[in-house]
C-alpha cells in the first residue's frame, strides 16, 4: 500500500511487492549441497584394480617358476653357429676310402725276421709283444704285409685290378686305392696264421687257431680289426686284416674316420 503524499514533497512510491519480481530473478538460488556419488564407477573401479592385481600375480608366478627351471622370460638369443671342425686327412674319401697320410722311414721299424715289413715303431713294439704273447700259448702270428708306400699300393690297386679284370669299384671292395690305404700309416699289418699258411689273406683265416687267439686278446695289445663284417665303410670283411689304435696319433687318425664312415652311406660289400 502507499504512503499518503506530504504536501510540498514528490509522492513516494511504495517499495516494490515481491510479487513484482520476474520470475526469472525472483527464485533464490540456494547452495545446495553436493549429492551422493553414484556407486557404479566405484564397481568399476574395483574391478579394474581386482584384474591387475590378478594378473600382475599370475605374471610374477610365472617368472618365479621360470627361474626354478632355469628358464629367464628375455628373449632367447639367437643360436650360435656351428663351430667349424678344422679338416682332417680322413675328410675326403674315394670309392668308400679314407686318405691317409705315409709314414716318414724314420719312423719304422722291422717286425719280420727278413726286416722287409716294417711298422711305426710304436706299433711294432707292441706287436713283438702280441707274437711273443701268442707264441707262448702255441699260436702263431705271421706278419704278412704291414707298411706300404703310395707307389706299391700303385701297384697293387691298379696291376691286380687289370689282371683280374676288375673295375674300380670291384678292386675298391678288397683293396684301397693308392693313397687312402690304411697301410700307409705304419699301423695297420695283415697276419696269418703260421700253423695254417692256407689261409693267409682269405676270410678262411676266420677258422684258425691264430684269429681266435687275436679276438680274445689282441685289444690287450692295442690291436682291432679294421674291416670286420658289416662295417660302415663297406669294405669286404677281411679277418687278416688289423690296425694299432694305442697311441694319440693313431687313435685320431682312424677315429676320426670312423666319425666320417658313420655320418656317410657305404657302398655295400658283394
Amino acid at each position: 500500500m502507499s504512503n499518503a503524499s506530504q504536501p510540498g514533497k514528490p509522492p513516494q512510491e511504495d517499495p516494490p511487492s515481491f510479487d513484482d519480481i520476474p520470475i526469472a530473478v525472483r527464485e533464490t538460488v540456494v547452495e545446495s549441497k553436493p549429492k551422493a556419488r553414484s556407486l557404479t564407477w566405484l564397481l568399476w573401479l574395483g574391478g579394474l584394480i581386482t584384474i591387475a592385481l590378478v594378473s600382475g600375480g599370475s605374471w610374477f608366478a610365472y617368472q618365479a617358476s621360470q627361474v626354478r627351471t632355469g628358464v629367464t622370460a628375455s628373449p632367447s638369443p639367437s643360436p650360435s653357429p656351428i663351430a667349424s671342425v678344422s679338416p682332417s686327412p680322413t675328410d675326403d674319401r674315394v670309392l668308400n676310402h679314407f686318405a691317409y697320410p705315409e709314414a716318414p722311414q724314420s719312423e719304422l721299424e722291422a717286425v719280420s725276421a727278413d726286416d722287409g715289413i716294417k711298422m711305426r715303431s710304436v706299433a711294432a713294439k707292441s706287436f713283438r709283444e702280441m707274437v711273443a704273447a701268442a707264441s707262448a700259448e702255441g699260436v702263431i702270428l705271421n706278419p704278412l704285409s704291414a707298411f706300404r708306400s703310395i707307389s706299391e699300393q700303385q701297384q697293387v690297386y691298379f696291376n691286380v685290378k687289370a689282371e683280374r679284370a676288375q673295375t674300380l669299384e670291384q678292386r675298391a671292395l678288397v683293396s684301397a686305392p693308392p693313397g687312402y690305404s690304411e697301410h700307409h700309416t705304419g699301423y695297420a699289418i695283415d697276419i696269418g696264421d703260421g700253423n695254417v699258411p692256407a689261409t693267409n689273406l682269405s676270410p678262411d683265416f676266420e677258422n684258425t687257431p691264430a684269429f681266435k687267439w687275436l679276438n680274445e686278446n689282441a685289444t690287450k695289445f692295442n690291436f682291432e680289426m679294421s674291416f670286420p663284417r658289416g662295417n660302415k665303410q663297406g669294405v669286404t670283411y677281411e679277418p687278416w686284416h688289423w690296425r694299432f689304435v694305442g697311441d694319440k696319433a693313431s687313435l685320431e687318425l682312424f677315429y676320426k674316420a670312423r666319425e666320417f664312415q658313420q655320418q656317410a652311406s657305404p657302398t655295400p660289400s658283394p
